[in-house]
């Protein structure tokens, strides 16, 4: 125990990290349900816009398809804004906000978009191509870090009680 306080050292040290500012690494499960929600927001908009598409006429006329190119253009666009201009910006997608997680560099700072580029779309794609062994890391590293975390210099920490 510590004299001062009169708690356990592990106490003491965990409540001193907290108001120290001490980023807290998020735990794996949270991580894909912040990614899995993402990924659900884009796959809604293809859904909606195929259904839209298949009320249209589908591939036989002409609006059918101008409205599948749509759908496609504009989950491509909220695609680019959600998982690389966003966390950019605030270190934050959607599904990052939804389970109180941010995108921050080894450092603290912010991301940048060049960053948030390098580790979603380039990061995640080899992630994907090593069988997922790139994301199995983040669940067993002492850091808590993806392979795409290591290629963008970036960690994924809890925001705190939002």
């Amino acid at each position: 125990m510590t004299a001062a306080q009169g708690l356990p050292r592990s106490q003491s040290r965990s409540r001193a990290a907290r108001q120290a500012g001490k980023r807290l690494r998020a735990p794996f499960p949270l991580r894909c349900g912040a990614i899995l929600i993402d990924y659900i927001v884009l796959v809604s908009i293809l859904v909606v816009s195929t259904l839209f598409a298949r009320m249209l006429g589908g591939g036989a006329r002409e609006a059918g398809n101008s409205a599948e190119t749509a759908g496609i253009l504009i989950t491509i666009a909220v695609a680019v804004l959600n998982l690389g201009v966003l966390p950019g910006l605030t270190g934050l997608t959607l599904g990052k906000w939804a389970t109180g997680l941010r995108i921050e560099k080894n450092d603290g700072a912010t991301l940048g978009i060049g960053r948030a580029f390098l580790r979603h779309f380039i990061g995640y794609p080899l992630s994907f191509a090593l069988l997922g062994l790139g994301f199995l890391m983040a669940a067993v590293s002492v850091h808590g870090r993806g392979l795409h975390d290591i290629i963008a210099g970036t960690i994924v920490v809890r925001e705190g009680s939002l």
